[in-house]
């Protein structure tokens, strides 16, 4: 019986890393488009807390992901999306610096 629950407990550690890694890759690739459309250059991104409830008292396992981004080469922001599930809930990116662009 015990040889039963260590197996079951590793199996289910392994499943949630394993869902771990399909939520940041999903969350890697949100990012990488929105700063596409946005026009803003992706420096790094990494994986930051967790939290079961937001800011409004909902359950739900949220994960919080921290972006860098540059808009001109030189300078540096950072960014915040909060996934819930597979799903971005919420996409921050800070006022930046807007490069000069020629109008015709």
């Amino acid at each position: 019986m015990d040889n039963l629950i260590a197996i079951l407990l590793v199996a289910f550690g392994a499943y949630l890393f394993w869902q771990q890694r399909r939520q940041t890759e999903f969350a890697e690739k949100f990012i990488k488009q929105r700063c596409k459309n946005l026009g803003l250059q992706l420096l790094s991104t990494a994986r930051g807390s967790h939290k079961l409830k937001d800011n409004k008292g909902n359950w739900g396992w949220r994960t919080v992901y921290l972006f860098e981004f540059s808009a001109n080469g030189h300078d540096y922001y950072e960014g915040i999306v909060e996934m819930k599930g597979f799903r971005p809930m919420t996409f921050y990116v800070p006022a930046h610096h807007i490069p000069d662009v020629e109008i015709d």
